[in-house]
C-alpha cells in the first residue's frame, strides 16, 4: 500500500512530531510504502527535517507550500502536489495541518487518489480568531471535507467541533491519540546538575510550560498570576520551554513583573531533550486557547508530573480534573492561581495526581499503539468499497 503524507511545515511542534512518528513507524509495517511531502520548515520554532537524513527519498520539500495565504505560491503548491500524486499513484493521501490539509486534499481529489484522509491536530477555526478569518477557514474546511473519506482526530473534542460546523459524518471520524516514545519520560529524573545549570535551586518548586512562544498559548495568563503566586510561595520558579516570535515580549514581561529571577527561558529545545526538562519539573501548566490535545500534557504525566490545563478542546481527555491534574476555565486567572498554589504547596497531592496520570498515559499513549491504530485504519479504508465522501 502506497501512502503519501502531506504537512505544511516540519517545525518543532506536536503535530509535526506526530506526523514524523507516523511516517517512520508505518514504514516498518509489512507492505507499506510511506513518504512525506512538506513545505519548508523555517522560523524560530526550529526544524525537524533532520530526522529524515538517514532515510533518503522519504521526505520531499515543496518550496511553495508556505503557511501564510499567498495566492501565487498556493497555486504552484497545488499543481506540484497534483503532479506528484499523479506520478506516484498513492492508494491513500493523508494530510495534516491547515494549509496542507486544504491544498493536499484538493490536489488528491484532482488527481483521483482512491482514498483521502485528514488528521485534525487542532481546530482551524473558532472563537480564537476574528469573524472574517473564522468564516474563511470554516468554509475552506467544509469544502475540503466534501472529498475527505476519513478524518483522524487526536481528541473527540475535535470531532465534535467539526461535526457541529457541518463537516463530515460521525462514522467518518476515528480518534487516534497522539502517541510518543514513553521510555525517555519514564526514565527522566530530577537531575540536580541540570537544575544548577538553569539556576534552579534544589528546593525550588518548578512549574513548567512547554509551548512555542507565540500568541494563544496562554503565557499572558501565567505572567499575570505569577507575582501573587511567588508572594504566596517564594520557592516557585517558572520554566518556559520553547522559542517563538514572542520571546522578546515575554522576556520583557518577566522583567516588568518584578520577579524576573523566577522565570527561566530555555530557548529552542529539540524533542529528544524535553524529557530531561520534564524530569526537573514539579508540575506542568498548559493554557493554550487553541489546541487539539497538547502532547505536553501526556508527556508530563508520563513522568508522573501533575498538570494544570485550560479547559478547552481536548485537554479534558487526559487532564481529568482532580484525578490527574486540574482543569481551569479559560481566562479565569483566580482559579489558575489557586490551583497552581495548591500543587506547589502539597507534595503528596503532586505525587498522587502524577501517579494516576502516569498509569493512564502508559495505557493509552504509546507510539506503538498509535502506529497500530493507523495501520488498522488504513487496511480497512484500503479494502472497503469506494464510498461517497461527505456532502
Amino acid at each position: 500500500m502506497r501512502v503519501i503524507h502531506v504537512i505544511t511545515r516540519l517545525i518543532i511542534g506536536g503535530a509535526q512530531e506526530n506526523t514524523i512518528a507516523s511516517v517512520i513507524g508505518l514504514r516498518r509495517k509489512p507492505g507499506m510504502d510511506v513518504t512525506l511531502l512538506s513545505g519548508p520548515g523555517i522560523g524560530p520554532e526550529g526544524s525537524l527535517e533532520h530526522q529524515f537524513e538517514s532515510m533518503p527519498g522519504v521526505l520531499a520539500i515543496v518550496p511553495e507550500l508556505v503557511r501564510p495565504v499567498h495566492p501565487w505560491k498556493d497555486l504552484r503548491a497545488l499543481l506540484r502536489l497534483v503532479f506528484s500524486f499523479r506520478r506516484q499513484k498513492p492508494d491513500i493521501v493523508h494530510t495534516h495541518s491547515g494549509k496542507a490539509g486544504v491544498l493536499g486534499r484538493l490536489a488528491a481529489e484532482t488527481a483521483r487518489v482512491p482514498c483521502i484522509v485528514h488528521t485534525v491536530h487542532g481546530p482551524s477555526f473558532g472563537r480564537f480568531q476574528g469573524a472574517v478569518p473564522n468564516f474563511a477557514y470554516t468554509l475552506a474546511e467544509r469544502r475540503a471535507g466534501r472529498f475527505t473519506d476519513h478524518f483522524v482526530v487526536v481528541a473527540n473534542a475535535m470531532r465534535d467541533q467539526y461535526l457541529a460546523a457541518g463537516i463530515g459524518r460521525p462514522e467518518q471520524y476515528t480518534r487516534i491519540l497522539s502517541g510518543f516514545n514513553l521510555q525517555p519520560y519514564l526514565a527522566a529524573t530530577n537531575d540536580p546538575h541540570l537544575r544548577r545549570e538553569l539556576g534552579i535551586a534544589e528546593k525550588d518548586i518548578v512549574v513548567g510550560k512547554i509551548a512555542r512562544l507565540v500568541e494563544l498559548k496562554g503565557h499572558d495568563d501565567l505572567f499575570a498570576i505569577a507575582p501573587q503566586a511567588v508572594q504566596a510561595c517564594p520557592r516557585v520558579k517558572f520554566l518556559l520551554v520553547g522559542d517563538g516570535h514572542w520571546r522578546g515580549r515575554f522576556e520583557q514581561m518577566a522583567r516588568a513583573s518584578g520577579i524576573g529571577q523566577h522565570f527561566v527561558f530555555t530557548g529552542l529545545v529539540l524533542p529528544e531533550k524535553v524529557p530531561q526538562l520534564v524530569g526537573i519539573m514539579d508540575c506542568l501548566v498548559h493554557l493554550s486557547a487553541r489546541e487539539g490535545l497538547a502532547r505536553a500534557l501526556p508527556q508530563a504525566l508520563a513522568n508522573a508530573k501533575p498538570v494544570i490545563a485550560c479547559d478547552c478542546d481536548g485537554a479534558g481527555e487526559v487532564c481529568f480534573d482532580g484525578k490527574t491534574g486540574f482543569l481551569v476555565p479559560p481566562g479565569n486567572r483566580e482559579v489558575l492561581r489557586a490551583r497552581l498554589l495548591e500543587l506547589a504547596k502539597d507534595a503528596d497531592l503532586r505525587v498522587r495526581l502524577g501517579r494516576k496520570g502516569q498509569e493512564f498515559v502508559c495505557s493509552h499513549f504509546s507510539v506503538e499503539r498509535m502506529i497500530d491504530d493507523l495501520y488498522d485504519l488504513y487496511r480497512v479504508l484500503h479494502l472497503r468499497p469506494t464510498a461517497p465522501a461527505a456532502q
